[in-house]
């Protein structure tokens, strides 16, 4: 009896979380009311010259992010803005990483793990409560050349970036903050195992011709198709466009454009 009934109480949890994630990801783009996306910084690699970096950012280091998806939302015929961006300072307490792995299992765990641990801090009272919630770490680029994948989850509406802690690296991050913000609102990735973006959908202007080069990077193909095989990383927000193919897919009225 009572393994019934541990039964049923698991059922009806998952039940709830199922429910809850398919709310958020109705509300999370119908574009009624500005989404609320709050930022934090953490001292990735605890280093003394990261800690300043973090102390130093302000507001104006992520207003460019609201500004290219609000002006984007524009020409895609929204009516308001789509999302109010928030940079809520310094964060103590540090997200756990993405697995190194491609492990389906690993992957799963961390998931779930990076979930409950947005969610204990949001019962802590150590939130702001923004609809979607990003952590940006930074690392120091005397010390860390490559940096671990980023990651934005749909379910959760959060995401995890890791970042270089140098004032020259600020466009590329902001670029690397807005595809992971994507992410959350259901974006896909458009590009292929070597990191070359996908036509058509990986590319800013696939009726373009000449096809090659092209002049922007698509927001979600991550870089600007140059020659074949070859292309570059955006160094920031106004080299990139969002495409109406990750349009449609964040709900956006693609054929008002």
């Amino acid at each position: 009896m009572r393994k019934h009934i541990r039964i049923l109480i698991l059922l009806v949890i998952l039940l709830f979380v199922a429910l809850n994630e398919l709310a958020n990801r109705y509300w999370s783009t119908n574009w009624d009311i500005p989404l609320q996306v709050d930022i934090y910084a953490v001292n990735g690699d605890e280093r003394a010259s990261t800690e300043r970096y973090v102390g130093a950012l302000t507001t104006r280091h992520f207003e460019p992010i609201q500004t290219f998806i609000n002006r984007q939302a524009r020409g895609y015929g929204l009516s308001i803005d789509a999302v109010e961006v928030n940079y809520r300072g310094r964060l103590h307490s540090r997200p756990p990483q993405p697995p190194s792995g491609q492990s389906f299992l690993h992957n799963i765990w961390w998931s779930l793990s990076f979930r409950a641990w947005a969610m204990r801090r949001s019962w802590s009272g150590d939130s702001a409560d923004g609809d979607i919630e990003l952590f940006v770490n930074y690392y120091d680029t005397a010390t860390t050349k490559s940096l671990r994948h980023s990651v934005g989850l749909q379910r959760g509406l959060i995401g995890i970036i890791n970042a270089f802690a140098n004032e020259s690296y600020s466009g590329s991050n902001q670029v690397v903050i807005a595809h992971e913000l994507m992410h959350t609102l259901g974006a896909v990735d458009k590009y292929d195992a070597t990191n070359m973006p996908l036509y058509p959908a990986g590319y800013a202007e696939p009726e373009r011709r000449p096809l090659l080069p092209q002049r922007l990077a698509e927001i979600m193909g991550g870089r600007i198709p140059l020659a074949a095989g070859q292309a570059t990383v955006p160094r920031s927000l106004r080299e990139v466009t969002i495409g109406p193919y990750t349009a449609a897919e964040i709900n956006w009225p693609v054929d008002a454009e």
